[in-house]
């Protein structure tokens, strides 16, 4: 079943379980990081849209996403509240920032919006694979139940992204990119290592 599941998000490097029982002993920390993780993907789903406001299927499509993303940020802050934990400073997200070396430069506007579709499907894949260890390992029940939330919604993104890359791009030169997204991330992640503090 673990297989079957880290094939499903593509994810080539799985996160060492023991990720989260460092988060948990920083909890004010990584609910602040994922609040943000949260609001910078809202930025980046309103970038896509205008950017590309000419291809409809995209606007229709990631246009709810828009709101989803920063009705979870709104909830995480509502997480922190309820705990009297208070909202930290927005940190450096060095997995994301390096993540999106992935996209090339000087290419065509088609190689140039498959990448970004890709690096956004993978942020999510990667989170979606985060929120999971946490759903069923935390030792806090109601932060298995708010983290599985997540885990189902990150994976419905992260299938958007990838089929809104071969919707435009086609799908054999979509999954070709793809495998070289996902050998990219494994290098990254295995270089970065997890922290208590980050979602990435």
């Amino acid at each position: 079943m673990e297989e079957d599941k880290k094939r499903v998000l593509g994810i080539q490097l799985p996160t060492d379980p023991r990720w989260v029982n460092m988060a948990e002993m920083s909890l004010e920390d990584i609910l602040t990081d994922h609040a943000f993780c949260e609001q910078k993907a809202t930025t980046s789903c309103i970038s896509l849209i205008q950017r590309y406001s000419d291809k409809e299927l995209l606007v229709q499509k990631v246009t709810p996403i828009v709101a989803e993303e920063w009705s979870h940020f709104r909830l995480v802050l509502k997480e922190l509240e309820k705990r009297g934990l208070k909202l930290g400073r927005q940190r450096k997200d060095e997995y994301v920032n390096q993540l999106l070396l992935f996209v090339r430069k000087g290419v065509t506007p088609e190689d140039l919006l498959l990448d970004r579709l890709l690096v956004c499907a993978m942020i999510e894949a990667r989170s979606c694979e985060r929120f999971r260890l946490l759903s069923l390992n935390i030792s806090d029940q109601s932060l298995r139940s708010f983290y599985h939330k997540f885990m189902v919604s990150e994976a419905g993104h992260y299938r958007l992204f990838l089929d809104l890359a071969e919707h435009y791009i086609g799908k054999e030169k979509t999954q070709e990119r793809w495998n070289a997204c996902l050998a990219f991330e494994a290098a990254l992640v295995k270089q970065l290592k997890p922290r208590a503090d980050r979602m990435h």
